[in-house]
């Protein structure tokens, strides 16, 4: 009959409750993940804001990165001209607008407090809504958002969110939306609001 040393049982103990601290941890961060997994991971959304912007279309769609990061890709197009034959009367606000960015959520993806950040490019042609004076060109920058999603039901959130962007663009400004006077025209920097949002969101 072997005896044990008082020493090789303690050191065994120790190595027991290593053992056992290392599994827990891990089954942890299986669970951690599975929770990821098991969640809604994808979901569609259009901005009903925008829409009141002369009937800019949307659509943003993004993909869960983990249990509090998504992927966000999306796009806006307004490319309607309002009283085209009344030169004194035309306004618009067109535009085609590209982005793309990461989405942080505080509490689960999908539900709660969100923060994000992305880069965007526009073109776009605005005039004849608040003065005759009419601006075209293209805007390349990054803005920063923050916003709540609130859970309607299992797969519908209804959000909110507010931010600005900023960086460079390429301008020319004419007189009228339709008399081709050229007013000013150069590249300079700029910083507006963006993603003054009241969103629909579909989660699947």
């Amino acid at each position: 009959m072997t005896v044990r040393s008082p020493e090789t049982s303690v050191s065994n103990l120790i190595s027991i409750s290593k053992v056992k601290k290392t599994i827990l941890a891990a089954l942890f961060c299986l669970m951690d993940v599975c929770i990821a997994m098991q969640a809604q991971k994808y979901s569609l959304s259009t901005n009903l804001m925008d829409y009141l912007n002369l009937g800019t279309m949307n659509i943003e769609g993004s993909v869960a990165l983990s249990r509090h990061w998504t992927f966000n890709a999306g796009a806006r197009y307004n490319p309607f001209t309002f009283r085209e034959g009344d030169a004194d009367k035309q306004f618009q606000s067109r535009q085609q607008t590209y982005f793309a960015g990461c989405r942080g959520w505080l509490w689960h993806v999908h539900s709660g407090w969100w923060f994000a950040g992305k880069i965007q490019y526009q073109e776009y042609n605005t005039g004849g809504i608040v003065s005759r004076r009419t601006e075209e060109g293209d805007r390349y920058g990054a803005g920063v958002t923050a916003g709540y999603s609130h859970m309607l039901n299992k797969h519908l959130n209804l959000e909110f969110g507010l931010g600005l962007w900023g960086g460079l663009k390429q301008y020319t400004v004419y007189s009228c939306p339709k008399c081709g006077f050229t007013e000013d025209s150069g590249v300079k920097t700029f910083v507006m609001p963006n993603d003054v949002s009241i969103s629909l969101s579909y989660v699947f």
